[in-house]
């Protein structure tokens, strides 16, 4: 049984304001490429299939016209909801669409039954359990100590009854103690949201989502697939792909990802104002990548996102790399600065910064923005 499995598609997804609709269009034909020509028994997609509980029209459009195309290509489809679907609104019409392989998880409610799929090898177990916390399944089992999500997850497997002498799969979303994550996911204080992965272990391959970079977490079987396009500049050196399952008689799995290449990619750009102008002019090349670019000017550079934008039309971020530095050392503010007026501590990182103090017009334009934003009571003599 050859399982496609894909997650975190974030449908409807806007990057720094930019819409990212013609690339998420594009990578789902590009998915569909994968699948004619992996021809997979199945495809699983794990939860987040949307970026927001109310999706946008064009999102659901989109995922509506995937998802028909897809059904055509395999045998069944598994959809799940993450944290960022409703559960409610992504399942409607699944009773229906079950008739044509289309299985879409509905909103818990204490019982998760297999779906059964048959290969030359008998019979594979799908279980479909969507992003649960733990007060979600609390209310159904009022009797058990559901303290975390490892419990809740703990005991909402238990009741399932799963047979350890038939291959089994798990469609969820979690996140799972040990996995790497990045920029672009929600976060929880401390990692509260974790879960044990010993609480997976009667599964014979568990196919994640929630987590935008592709791993395994602790065994080979229990997998994140990652996010097929990246979704922020702490992934540009991240490979994005589907994951491959091939599940063979019992307790054989091979892993195979399958490479995703985007129509525009996330890069970083570092240097001076000058340099990276003069590097983009003489190369010639028309790029329509998303860039990040830091400059390490030690002054301002006037318009400077307008002047870059010309040659970089989806710059979407801009920033100093002497004021990182100074973000990253600095600390609250002592009770002696706490007195200081904002001009001062002005003129204080002003000099820090450039090595000199600011000069008259640049303080007097500096005091004219300070009484603008604050008024008369942040006036200095």
């Amino acid at each position: 049984m050859k399982i496609f499995h894909i997650s975190d598609l974030h449908l409807g997804k806007r990057l720094n304001e930019f819409s990212l609709y013609e690339d998420q269009e594009y990578i789902l034909y590009k998915m569909l490429e994968a699948v004619g020509e992996q021809k997979p028994d199945v495809c699983v997609i794990a939860g987040d299939v949307y970026d927001k509980p109310i999706p946008p029209a064009e999102a659901v459009t989109l995922f509506d016209g995937f998802l028909y195309r897809l059904s055509n290509l395999v045998k069944a489809v598994f959809v799940i909801s993450g944290n960022h679907d409703s559960a409610e609104r992504l399942s409607f019409g699944g009773r229906l669409m079950s008739a044509r392989g289309v299985y879409i998880s509905r909103a818990y409610d204490g019982d998760v039954s297999p779906t059964i799929i048959e290969d030359n090898f008998g019979e594979v177990r799908f279980y479909l359990m969507p992003f649960l916390r733990p007060s979600e399944v609390r209310r159904f089992f009022p009797d058990e100590k559901i303290e975390n999500y490892t419990d809740a997850l703990r005991a909402a497997i238990s009741k399932m009854n799963v047979d350890p002498s038939r291959r089994n799969v798990l469609v969820t979303h979690q996140f799972v103690a040990g996995g790497l994550r990045s920029d672009s996911e929600e976060t929880s204080v401390g990692g509260l949201d974790s879960v044990d992965p010993a609480v997976f272990d009667c599964f014979d391959y568990v196919a994640l989502g929630h987590l935008h970079k592709a791993q395994k977490v602790g065994r080979d079987t229990l997998r994140y697939c990652g996010t097929p396009l990246k979704y922020s500049f702490s992934e540009i050196n991240d490979r994005k792909s589907a994951t491959l399952a091939e599940l063979l008689d019992k307790g054989e799995v091979k892993i195979t990802e399958i490479p995703l290449l985007p129509k525009r990619d996330l890069r970083e750009i570092r240097g001076s104002y000058e340099e990276i102008m003069t590097a983009r002019a003489r190369s010639g090349a028309e790029t329509d990548d998303y860039v990040h670019i830091i400059l390490d000017d030690p002054d301002y550079i006037e318009d400077a996102a307008k002047k870059l934008s010309v040659l970089y039309p989806n710059l979407m971020a801009l920033d100093y790399s002497r004021l990182e530095a100074l973000a990253e050392g600095a600390g609250p503010l002592s009770e002696a600065d706490e007195k200081r007026s904002p001009l001062e501590l002005f003129d204080e990182l002003f000099e820090h910064q450039n090595g000199l103090p600011m000069n008259d017009e640049q303080r007097a334009f500096c005091l004219e923005l300070i009484e603008e934003i604050w008024g008369d009571k942040n006036e200095t003599a």
